[in-house]
């Protein structure tokens, strides 16, 4: 066992001091010396932009067919609304996932419909477009939403204000963040943190019927909601190294972040395992239950136990975390344009009773304001700032770029809401009203706002999302003034699946009279 374990620590000593050797190699004399590789690998970017993602925005705004290359991590970017809709739907079957992302997400993800292609892929997205577009579970995804607000937030929210204030922090080592609370100081609110515990208990009452308690006074720290925080921020990391093969090893030797990884997947796992053990148990319980697993569950009709949690885990990534980072945007942007919050209160008065906490679904429909003051903040802060494909062939986008067979191409939509060329001049404006036409909302191209994708794999949660949206903002907005300290600061993001802002969103909020 000694001599085993001996001779496997040196392999993977002598492995990775080689593969660190190429990585050090490839930085002092990089293979391709254009200016942008050059930029990438010795991270002189940073010194003049804060995110990678202002980076790539600042070459695609100063290149003429609005796409450049990074031939060093084989990708090509693009911001030009042709190439989005050659890649995500004239030439759709050319541009799949690829077995290079599955391979990333797939300890996370598995079979899930955000990780795979083809005839699963095709089966999945028509058993959910059945399921999501029900007015069933419409209808109960609204009563969920609506019940988090008024049992849940507005409560937590209207005693954090002046009178009772709380310095909200997300640190892992904390047991609950009640301790924090006291009397008579300013109001230091991690904005972030609140509307990512409030997705969470949404999107798990929805997804597994499990209600975490993510949004109760005490503010808890929820093992689940951690598990699945670092699960998507390791996975993540995993498509940034210099090469697979170095966090394939370490996953081989279960040691390092992959180890973390393994770790954080198995809870989550774990508790998907254990909703589906205690489904199976219900006598005729499957088509009685609301939530989206028992549902599932009765359309597959199968045992196949490993593919029902691959799907809800997959919904559980979509429903929490671009909700929460949309919403987080939203209220960073509408703290810098009280004139754009004004009005939305005239909106609001006009169509919700004074009384009311919360909107109806009828209600949400007539707010043509603040759906478009929605888009715009998703605009400007895309929950999911760039998604990528993989070429199956040699191929030409429109703008005249070849694309090599099993090369990786990348649409930007944080860049493209940034471009002069589509957006007109006034493109890093936050103005709702270039959503409107004579007060009536009315959608962009969507290949040219690819928030949501667009295509065959447009996203099948957009309505309940910008439902579960304007719920929110409808209700927070009436009864708070919800101010962003220090909101003259740039937004940092951390690396993650989707757009998170690095320190959270302290703000001040105070209770309308």
């Amino acid at each position: 066992m000694t001599t085993t374990f001996t001779f496997l620590f040196f392999s993977f000593t002598l492995l990775f001091s080689f593969f660190s050797l190429l990585i050090y190699i490839s930085r002092i004399k990089p293979w391709c010396n254009c200016n942008t590789c050059k930029t990438y690998l010795t991270m002189t970017w940073s010194h003049k932009f804060i995110n990678l993602v202002d980076y790539y925005t600042h070459l695609l705004q100063n290149s003429p067919s609005g796409t450049i290359h990074v031939h060093v991590l084989g990708n090509t970017i693009t911001s030009n609304p042709q190439n989005v809709e050659y890649i995500l739907k004239t030439n759709f079957n050319n541009y799949p996932k690829g077995k290079q992302f599955s391979t990333i997400l797939g300890d996370l993800l598995g079979r899930g419909i955000f990780n795979v292609d083809g005839d699963s892929w095709k089966f999945q997205r028509k058993m959910a477009s059945l399921e999501l577009g029900s007015v069933t579970i419409r209808s109960h995804a609204f009563e969920l939403v609506t019940e988090e607000i008024k049992t849940r937030l507005i409560p937590l929210i209207s005693s954090f204000t002046k009178e009772k204030t709380v310095k909200s922090v997300t640190k892992p080592e904390e047991e609950s963040k009640a301790d924090n609370i006291s009397e008579n100081e300013d109001v230091v609110l991690d904005m972030q943190d609140i509307l990512r515990r409030f997705s969470f208990d949404n999107i798990c009452k929805f997804s597994f019927g499990l209600d975490p308690c993510c949004l109760v006074p005490s503010l808890p720290i929820s093992n689940l909601a951690n598990a699945f925080d670092l699960s998507s921020k390791l996975s993540a990391q995993r498509a940034m190294n210099a090469s697979p093969i170095i966090w394939k090893m370490k996953r081989f030797f279960n040691v390092g972040s992959e180890k973390k990884l393994k770790e954080a997947i198995k809870i989550v796992n774990d508790l998907a395992n254990e909703m589906i053990k205690q489904r199976r148990e219900i006598e005729n319980g499957v088509d009685s239950r609301k939530d989206l697993l028992s549902r599932f569950m009765g359309s597959l009709n199968s045992n196949d136990d490993e593919y029902l949690k691959d799907i809800v885990v997959s919904f559980l990534l979509a429903g929490r975390d671009t909700v929460a980072s949309a919403l987080t945007g939203f209220f960073i942007l509408l703290s810098k344009n009280p004139e754009v919050e004004k009005k939305i209160r005239v909106e609001l008065d006009r169509i919700m009773n004074p009384v009311q906490d919360c909107a109806t679904f009828e209600q949400t429909r007539e707010m043509h304001y603040l759906n478009g003051a929605i888009h715009e903040s998703m605009r400007l802060f895309p929950p999911v700032q760039f998604d990528s494909k993989f070429a199956l062939e040699d191929d030409v986008l429109p703008d005249g770029t070849f694309i090599k067979k099993g090369s990786r191409v990348t649409y930007h939509p944080y860049a493209m809401g940034r471009m002069e060329n589509i957006w007109g001049p006034d493109c890093l404006e936050f103005k709702p009203e270039r959503w409107l036409r004579e007060g009536v909302f009315v959608p962009k191209c969507p290949f040219k706002y690819p928030v949501f994708q667009a295509g065959s794999r447009v996203c099948l949660g957009k309505e309940l999302a910008i439902v579960e949206m304007k719920a929110v903002v409808a209700a927070l907005v009436k009864r708070f003034d919800v101010r962003v300290v220090g909101s003259n600061q740039e937004p940092r993001f951390a690396p993650g699946l989707t757009a998170t802002f690095r320190g959270g969103l302290p703000v001040e909020v105070y209770e309308r009279t």
